[in-house]
């Protein structure tokens, strides 16, 4: 038993410490100026139940050290008593806490105005995104058509600017969430909600869809890349151009698999007869830091998993299993996508 509580003793502040990781998902790791607003209501309410807690097993050490006496001593059971404790600790104090964090958290939502259907605020987003079953379909918005172009799951804003987005569900309902830049915003079929994020700095922000969607829902994640003003607009002129001509033969070869086959049907690669709506734009998958939906590395290997079992990565997906490529087709495959930057 000692060895038991001294392992656990370990591993709390090594779990305390792991929650500092880049990867974690935490609203108290704000880096941007929503963030840092809900941060604030976060540690509010984290510090006001942590005092009750310690409040309520004081009460309950008080209570069970204390000297009873005997039971000739006691009042009978229905002598009353002690209702001014429970009036108190069971409802006062519980309502007053609950009240103020409520308060603050409505004004916390008034800061945050982007849509007001009575006023008819109009609002002009930046980005579109649309939740499918299970990956993000990103839209890019300009007031001239020309310079509107499509990624997906890989989300790229300037630093230091606020962005807004018009959030769309094509399917069930999803709810965009990285929690460094935002709280929680719900996308619903036919309703289209809005939020603003702005990242402090640049740097890889993750996040997550945090309502369950399916049996994917876990590997629905988002990336958001927070990059300075020059290097964004260096990868939206990219983004614009249509994908490269392949330069090498493996390549020339993979582009015709690519355009002849079920792959054409479903994805976009613009500049090339590939026009399929029903999946991921790959116009330039090869700049991207991750694939299926930002759950798996970007790498030759699982590239090559991907196309060939999609159903044992990510199981339910729209995806099919492609498994009629010979070995020398897939490489040439994979050679095309990757010169796709």
């Amino acid at each position: 038993m000692e060895n038991r509580m001294r392992r656990l003793l370990f591993f709390i502040p090594l779990a305390l410490l792991l929650t500092g990781c880049e990867d974690v998902q935490s609203t108290f790791n704000a880096q941007g100026p929503a963030a840092h607003r809900l941060a604030h209501l976060s540690w509010a309410m984290t510090i006001t139940f942590l005092v009750a807690i310690v409040v309520m097993w004081a009460l309950i050490g008080w209570a069970a050290t204390t000297r009873r006496g005997s039971l000739d001593e006691h009042e009978p059971i229905d002598a009353g008593g002690g209702q001014q404790w429970i009036t108190f600790g069971g409802l006062i104090v519980p309502l007053v806490s609950l009240c103020i964090i409520f308060v603050f958290g409505l004004k916390l939502l008034a800061s945050f105005p982007l849509h007001d259907p009575m006023n008819q605020v109009a609002i002009a987003p930046d980005i579109q995104i649309i939740g499918h079953q299970w990956w993000w379909e990103v839209h890019y918005l300009n007031s001239e058509p020309d310079l509107n172009f499509t990624t997906a799951n890989e989300i790229h804003i300037p630093a230091n600017r606020p962005v807004t987005i018009a959030l769309e569900s094509a399917d069930v309902i999803h709810s965009f969430w990285v929690p460094a830049l935002h709280g929680k915003v719900d996308m619903i079929p036919g309703h289209e909600n809005y939020i603003r994020i702005e990242a402090s700095h640049p740097g890889n922000f993750v996040g997550q869809c945090a309502e369950f969607c399916g049996a994917q829902h876990a590997h629905m994640r988002i990336l958001v890349v927070a990059q300075s003003p020059d290097e964004y607009n260096a990868w939206e002129k990219q983004q614009l151009k249509p994908a490269a001509d392949p330069s090498t033969p493996d390549a020339q070869a993979g582009e015709q698999i690519f355009e002849s086959g079920s792959c054409s049907m479903c994805h976009t690669i613009r500049g090339t007869l590939a026009g399929g709506h029903v999946a991921p734009d790959l116009t330039h998958i090869a700049s991207r830091q991750l694939i299926a939906a930002n759950s798996f590395p970007n790498n030759t290997a699982y590239l090559e998993a991907w196309i060939t079992h999609a159903q044992s990565l990510k199981p339910g997906a729209k995806m099919p299993d492609l498994t009629q490529f010979s070995g020398v087709q897939l490489r040439q495959l994979i050679a095309y996508l990757q010169q796709l930057k």
